[in-house]
């Protein structure tokens, strides 16, 4: 099918339409698929939650859980597992989908691993655009699930909002979440399985570090669901011109950021101040300004 086609079976409720429209602005064809996706139009942009933490704290069953609050809603909902270690099969975060089980077969929700690694621009790229083609699709909130490790955490807040952190009770986890920068990208903190011992001293350790709100939450019960919602929605009605023109900055640093790491010259530029034939500033100069 030409990418017409795939945008036209995408838009008729195909979602393997889709999920190949994915794959390719993974790809370098991403801005042929933009090209022919063209301008918004009316449609509002959808809105899009962040979530991450650490490994086995309960992200995918929480996202399942928010996927059925706004299903409830009337809303179509995309779920991206971003994965930004794998090129392949899109790693842990491919395997805990059956967490998500319940929504497969909902032809209004679609559920995406975008595995960046070896992909054209990496996560900084790869999301804006995948965001930019289920807006095309009339998807109304998007959400990112994050492994909660490393730079990618940082892309995910410049695009997400809010970022949502999920921790689990424990000794320590406040401090180590503190630790891994985790909180610097927070919007909102859940503490998940809060029927387990030490969920209200972690909520406790985690006001100390963070003003944002502290929730709980038994996501595969439901617990704490409706309060998660309220919290999200509050979150977004005091979005603001100021605060979104913050996060398009961010991202266009991030993908800056990006395309200097894949700078050709870069290694040779390198190479020529760590032996002392130039200096880091010179260097710099010369590689925005793409001279040899």
């Amino acid at each position: 099918m030409t990418i017409d086609e795939l945008i036209a079976a995408a838009r008729g409720g195909s979602l393997r339409a889709a999920g190949r429209l994915l794959s390719l602005v993974e790809s370098p064809r991403r801005t042929e698929v933009l090209d022919a996706l063209g301008p918004l139009g009316g449609l509002a942009p959808p809105r899009v939650l962040g979530i991450t933490g650490p490994p086995g704290a309960g992200k995918s069953t929480t996202v399942g859980a928010l996927v059925g609050a706004y299903r409830e809603r009337g809303m179509r909902v995309a779920v991206l597992a971003v994965d930004p270690s794998s090129p392949y099969s899109g790693g842990a975060l491919l395997g805990d989908r059956i967490r998500m089980a319940a929504h497969i077969n909902d032809p209004d929700v679609l559920i995406r691993s975008v595995a960046t690694r070896g992909h054209l621009g990496g996560l900084a790229a790869a999301v804006p655009a995948a965001i930019r083609v289920l807006a095309a699709l009339a998807y109304d909130l998007i959400v990112l699930e994050t492994v909660g490790v490393g730079q990618s955490e940082v892309e995910v807040a410049a695009i997400a909002d809010p970022t949502i952190v999920i921790l689990n009770p424990g000794a320590g986890d406040a401090v180590q979440a503190a630790k891994a920068g985790l909180l610097e990208v927070a919007d909102i903190v859940v503490v998940n399985k809060a029927d387990r011992d030490g969920a209200d001293q972690t909520v406790r350790d985690l006001r100390a570090e963070s003003a944002v709100p502290i929730l709980k939450l038994i996501a595969a019960q439901g617990e704490g669901l409706p309060e998660l919602v309220d919290a999200i929605d509050a979150h977004h009605r005091a979005d603001s011109p100021e605060r979104r023109t913050a996060r398009a900055r961010a991202q266009i640093l991030s993908l800056a950021l990006t395309r200097l790491r894949d700078h050709p010259d870069l290694g040779r530029l390198a190479e020529a101040v760590a032996s002392g034939n130039d200096d880091p500033y010179s260097a710099a100069e010369r590689l925005f300004a793409g001279e040899p």
